[in-house]
């Protein structure tokens, strides 16, 4: 039995403008792309795409589920009891798939094996969400700030004390662990200009990881934090703010080997936030403003010289909630001077590399694993109606539909 998807407009996710077609699944993959109406087999599920845009599922290159706050919940603080913050983890997962993203790669947890449990019931079937690449608890950085990112266990100093802590993540089931190279001065002044590991420890870090076969992932703002990320061998690296060129060179040179996430989001929903009158948030949006002016002029830097860049706005806080996850795009297109397809093949193409699954995952391409969205206009021509949920009207993962659009599906 097949999936057929006549009568749309395919944007594949390599950046080329939509072109009419249609498509048919059998299992998981994509069997068939052809240019006009496959025409069905008995048995076959067949939707009418109604010349609406087919396009591959996004991915969040800086997923945050354990951060607390969402489009359908407000939680006015970071910490929620162990309880509710499994829970609120789950809601959230689902959340990201119901806003068009099938896939997620985590940014760090508040809980050293939350996201681990999570993506075993994600996997099984066991309850709605992203494909995950899921990380290990995330080290508080220094901070003076009500908006804390939570109390988090903290784990041993110095070379073997690093191995150690990447090693236990390794073994009970964590593919992605962070470290917070540098500060973030969001949260304590200056402190992004602060380097909280030595070189001797992050080093140590990348042996570990490739030993214990794990991925690093690096907030790093300082410009030494980005060399010494890259030098380690770290996978992903968040903000690189104040990369010299010495670090850009650094980025440049390893662009086959790693991403970089500007993380774009959060820096605009703190200059867009209207906290309650008790909560202060002046020093917040003064580093916003030098924030965003950076990285305006690093990103078409980076792009020029083919580091592979990565959507993804640190999305969970209560002023940017996760579900709005795909405002990054538009930003990318305000800021950053892509084209809304430029951003679009970064979410789903190179969203598929960050995933580990280039080969088979980010796009529409026969063989390919079916993450699919259906979408109700051209975000080719205005990506920021990806925001609206409602604009979402079939949501398919690895092959199963997790939205149909009922009007639309008939059986062979």
């Amino acid at each position: 039995m097949r999936t057929i998807i006549n009568n749309v407009n395919i944007f594949d996710g390599t950046g080329k403008l939509p072109f009419p077609g249609a498509i048919a699944v059998e299992g998981n993959r994509i069997i068939n792309i052809a240019p006009e109406a496959i025409e069905p087999q008995s048995g076959d599920t067949v939707i009418d795409g109604k010349g609406q845009t087919l396009m591959p599922g996004m991915t969040e290159a800086h997923a945050h589920l354990t951060w607390p706050t969402s489009v359908e919940k407000f939680v006015p603080g970071m910490y929620l009891p162990p309880e509710e913050l499994a829970l609120t983890a789950a809601r959230n997962a689902r959340i990201l798939l119901d806003h068009g993203f099938t896939s997620a790669y985590s940014a760090g947890a508040l809980s050293k094996s939350l996201e681990i449990s999570l993506n075993e019931h994600l996997k099984s079937g066991g309850m709605p969400g992203p494909r995950l690449i899921p990380s290990s608890v995330e080290r508080e950085p220094p901070n003076t700030s009500e908006l804390d990112p939570g109390h988090v266990e903290a784990h041993q100093m110095g070379p073997e004390g690093i191995k150690s802590f990447v090693k236990d993540c390794a073994e009970i089931g964590a593919k992605a662990v962070k470290f917070l190279i540098s500060g973030e001065s969001a949260l304590k002044p200056g402190a992004s200009h602060e380097l909280l590991y030595s070189a001797e420890e992050l080093i140590a870090a990348g042996e570990q990881a490739r030993e214990s076969d794990v991925w690093l992932t690096g907030h790093a703002h300082a410009a030494e934090a980005v060399k010494l990320g890259v030098k380690a061998g770290f996978r992903m690296l968040y903000h690189c703010t104040y990369a010299d060129e010495e670090g850009i060179e650094l980025l440049a040179a390893n662009k086959d080997n790693l991403f970089v996430a500007p993380t774009i989001g959060i820096v605009q929903a703190t200059l867009d936030a209207n906290p309650p009158p008790h909560m202060d948030m002046s020093h917040m949006k003064e580093d916003a403003a030098i924030v965003l002016a950076h990285q305006k002029a690093l990103v078409p830097k980076l792009k020029a010289l083919g580091v592979k860049l990565l959507p993804g706005g640190d999305y969970g806080f209560p002023f940017n909630p996760n579900g709005r996850n795909a405002r990054d795009l538009e930003l990318w297109v305000e800021h950053f001077n892509y084209t809304p397809a430029e951003v679009l093949n970064a979410a789903t193409q190179l969203g598929g590399e960050v995933m580990g699954m280039g080969d088979e995952l980010g796009l529409i391409k026969e063989g390919y694993l079916a993450d699919l969205l259906l979408i109700n206009g051209n975000p080719t021509e205005d990506v920021a109606l990806l925001q609206d949920k409602n604009r979402i009207t079939l949501i398919m993962q690895d092959g199963n539909l997790y939205k149909t659009p009922l009007s639309q599906l008939s059986l062979a």
